[in-house]
């Protein structure tokens, strides 16, 4: 299951119980084919929004009871089905996650960080819900903490991607903050990485970390294999962090992926893992 590609699916299939790979797998097809389709090619607008709105229907038809349409979609909604059933999966989460997807295609500015923090809230927490349905742990302060990690998953990655997004005309830093720290769109699109810079990016990090670090000791409280592949989302989300940092906050040049060594040094601070530190 090539799940790098979806970077709001913190999921490491090899510590995946076997039970759990079909469903996660039926999930993650959900969510890789939508996020494709308000992202990927060159449709226009309309036409995604209204392939987009193919897959609510489709949830609806499973909430129904019904078959999936006899289309190109049916066998992903025919793999899925049987698992929102088994699990009792929230449909509602898969809707916002549809939601934020659909938002993609037509918002390309933020205005606060609160509008952010809605955006992240479907777009990336409804995953990590999803995954506690499976595993059976969803009391409202682990549901709180998956929240929290979630929305740092999710927030790491627009700080890393920064240029990407400037390439498809996003802007996911809150105009308040640009504004605050004396940076514009056009350093972005010079890819100044200058003393401003270097203070917004800080600050946009620093909130990261603090979510992170907020949503850490979820994995202590997660059995066996799972808590430990969600230790190394955390120590992985936090060291792409330490990696942002250590360019400069150039991400414009240096965009951080995590490598061979770096995934070595992660298991070791997952062997001695303290929740609260970074």
């Amino acid at each position: 299951m090539p799940v790098e590609h979806y970077e709001n699916f913190p999921v490491a299939s090899m510590l995946l119980p076997a039970r759990l790979r079909a469903p996660v797998e039926a999930i993650y097809g959900f969510a890789r084919g939508a996020d494709d389709v308000a992202d990927e090619g060159d449709a226009e607008p309309r036409q995604r929004l209204a392939r987009l709105n193919d897959y609510r229907i489709g949830l609806d038809r499973i909430e129904r009871g019904e078959p999936p349409d006899d289309d190109d979609l049916g066998p992903m909604f025919a793999r899925l089905a049987p698992h929102v059933r088994q699990f009792d999966l929230p449909l509602q989460l898969l809707r916002d996650l549809l939601d934020a997807f659909s938002q993609d295609v037509l918002k390309t500015r933020y205005a606060d960080y609160a509008e952010l923090l809605d955006y992240c809230r479907r777009s990336a927490n409804p995953v990590g819900r999803l995954l506690l349905h499976l595993y059976g742990q969803r009391s409202p302060a682990q549901l709180q903490m998956s929240d929290a990690i979630c929305t740092s998953l999710q927030l790491i990655n627009f700080w890393q991607d920064v240029g990407v997004d400037w390439a498809k005309a996003r802007v996911y830093i809150p105009l308040d903050d640009l504004g605050r720290f004396g940076v514009g769109e056009d350093d972005i699109a010079a890819q100044h990485c200058n003393e401003r810079w270097r203070a917004l990016l800080g600050f946009q990090l620093e909130r990261a970390r603090e979510l992170m670090l907020a949503g850490a000791p979820l994995a202590r409280q997660l059995p066996g294999r799972i808590g430990w592949e969600l230790r190394l989302v955390v120590l992985g989300g936090l060291r792409t962090l330490e990696k942002i940092e250590a360019a400069g906050y150039d991400v414009f040049r240096h965009r951080p992926t995590l490598n061979r060594s770096d995934w070595v040094l992660i298991a070791g601070r997952a062997l001695h893992y303290k929740p609260g530190k970074p």
